[in-house]
């Protein structure tokens, strides 16, 4: 595979649960020279796994660049190719008799429903996480899930998500060890890292992260303070 990659950490745990996951990361932010995060803020930027596992070396995020420039440069090729990758992925998912699922999202933030590729493998379980609320606004495909992420800029954008009954991912500063908040104003938490599966979620919750990376250091308000 070209573009999809398989080897993901939170997305492995997914195979105990008979999902069989790729995830497309882009360059986030405007590393590659194209905007690909229309409303990341200071702190989620500083925070973005980007570097994070395989992404600290020089070699992948070159990678990243020019995927994403061909995304931007070479729209067709790039569709075509993405196309062929979900095929072999939905192939290897039938072998093992898992679920194909793909998250288009790794590190961008593209409104992916331009491009009906949902409605072209519906077999296939999409998910993404965004910070663009008024992608909750017109019906999603059947077999797509978003998630909105919170960061210290959006809280108002927060409200109205939870209004429209969407999860909401929310960074909290809580080692590995430890167990995240019980409920979050108001809101029941459940654990995000357990495993990415979100289109699993029950409506109307919380999905809790734990900081990482260069999260741990954040004071923009992005990560929440846990109370002592």
């Amino acid at each position: 595979m070209y573009l999809l990659t398989l080897n993901n950490a939170k997305t492995i745990k997914g195979e105990k649960k008979g999902m069989l996951t790729g995830i497309l990361y882009l360059s986030p932010g405007k590393i590659s020279g194209w905007e690909v995060c229309p409303k990341r803020s200071k702190g989620c930027t500083t925070a973005c796994l980007y570097t994070a596992g395989h992404g600290r070396f020089s070699t992948v995020q070159e990678a990243r660049i020019k995927r994403t420039k061909l995304f931007f440069e070479q729209r067709d090729a790039f569709i075509y190719l993405l196309k062929c990758d979900i095929t072999e992925l939905v192939k290897k998912a039938n072998k093992l008799n898992y679920i194909p699922c793909v998250r288009l999202n790794g590190t961008s933030d593209i409104e992916w429903t331009r491009f009906k590729i949902m409605e072209e493998f519906p077999n296939v379980k999409f998910y993404d996480y965004t910070k663009v609320l008024n992608r909750f606004d017109n019906p999603l495909p059947s077999n797509y899930h978003l998630t909105f992420s919170r960061n210290e800029e959006n809280d108002e954008d927060v409200k109205k998500a939870i209004q429209k009954k969407a999860n909401i991912a929310v960074v909290f500063d809580v080692k590995k060890e430890q167990s995240l908040p019980v409920e979050w104003n108001g809101v029941r938490v459940i654990d995000g890292d357990i495993d990415d599966v979100r289109w699993m979620d029950e409506q109307g919750v919380v999905v809790g992260l734990r900081a990482k990376g260069l999260a741990k250091k954040d004071d923009t308000g992005f990560v929440i303070k846990s109370i002592k």
